[in-house]
């Protein structure tokens, strides 16, 4: 089945307010096009110095609650950094604690600002110790890592093959910390978009069947004459190039841009009918012995064939997380159509 992600929100774990897990508690109790495909509870960046503490027990104090009702999939930011020994030991512990109190309820834990491949390897040996100390399947807990800085990307091909046959599980891009490591300048406010580096990582993760995730969009909103308004077109724009580079899934920082995300990861109701229309005429066509045909004037073959099932693969994984999505955006006889069509791989 496809692994979905459309969205990585990251949610404050601990934020200054009466209820300092407000945040926390909205993307895990979100539904419709605002629940998320993934949920990070944030105990690093999102999440002020002082609140990281709480931060790790209101993560663990509300995943039993909320996490069995949680139609995606959560995975917790940690603390941990390639630079110094301190975070990392505050992230083998935030990860000791994560697995060993609410471990039914996770998926797989997010490590950001990762090194060189060895790096990667301590964080995957955190995970499968606090595995073996609390008795859980080896590999039942995932890693996802956050690419963020050059040595990262330096060893980026070596880090993705890690996921060939380990837990190992995402890429996700952050351009924030990349931008400042090499010193990159936001020339009239605006950061490098780093559309080389989007696109290999998207190339790596694919190549190691992991999931790849572009970067945080931060510019939320805008004032202009006195009124601030939702930035809605330029995340947008964003997601749609990650998107069309093969991204799975974009990162959401608001319930506004996870809306957003869902929907633009989502195929259209016009691109599900004409997939699935091509997918039933190419496999009536193979089973009277051609190997290609052309279709409503495009020639078809396997190669053809597989992005069509992408589309359709996609639907169906949406369709089993999230039914109230699919039934909102395509008509019922459509979705039982995607469900029904031969999907198959020469």
């Amino acid at each position: 089945m496809t692994r979905l992600c459309r969205t990585f929100q990251t949610a404050p774990a601990a934020v200054p307010r009466e209820n300092s897990a407000k945040y926390l508690d909205s993307g895990l109790t979100a539904e419709g096009f605002e629940a998320p495909d993934w949920l990070a509870p944030d105990i690093e960046d999102g999440t002020a110095p002082s609140m990281k503490a709480e931060a790790l027990e209101n993560t663990i104090d509300r995943l039993p609650e909320y996490g069995p009702d949680f139609g995606g999939e959560i995975w917790p930011r940690v603390e941990w950094s390639y630079a110094d020994p301190s975070f990392r030991e505050r992230g083998v512990d935030q990860i000791d604690r994560l697995v060993g109190e609410a471990g039914d309820h996770l998926d797989g834990v997010v490590v950001p600002k990762v090194g060189r491949r060895d790096d990667v390897e301590r964080a995957r040996a955190a995970v499968a110790e606090a595995e073996r100390e609390y008795g859980y399947d080896d590999g039942s807990i995932g890693l996802s890592v956050i690419v963020e800085t050059a040595r990262a990307f330096s060893d980026l091909r070596e880090i993705a093959r890690l996921g060939e046959d380990s837990r190992l599980t995402g890429l996700i891009f952050g351009p924030v910390d990349y931008t400042a490591e090499l010193g990159g300048r936001a020339m009239d406010g605006q950061r490098p978009q780093w559309a080389a580096m989007l696109e290999r990582l998207s190339n790596e993760a694919s190549a190691a069947d992991l999931v790849a995730v572009g970067g945080p969009f931060d510019q939320l909103f805008h004032e202009r004459a006195g009124v601030t308004y939702y930035n809605a077109p330029g995340y947008a724009d964003q997601v749609t190039r990650e998107a069309t580079i093969g991204i799975d899934g974009s990162w959401s920082l608001h319930p506004k841009q996870t809306v957003q995300a869902n929907r633009i990861h989502m195929p259209t109701a016009e691109e599900l009918e004409r997939d699935v229309g091509k997918i039933e005429r190419f496999v009536e066509a193979k089973a009277e012995g051609s190997g290609a045909v052309v279709l409503d004037g495009q020639m078809v073959d396997e190669a053809t064939y597989k992005n069509f099932a992408n589309t359709v693969a996609t639907v169906r994984a949406i369709d089993e997380t999230h039914p109230e999505q699919t039934a909102d955006r395509y008509d019922a006889d459509l979705v039982e159509r995607a469900r029904a069509v031969e999907l198959g791989f020469a």
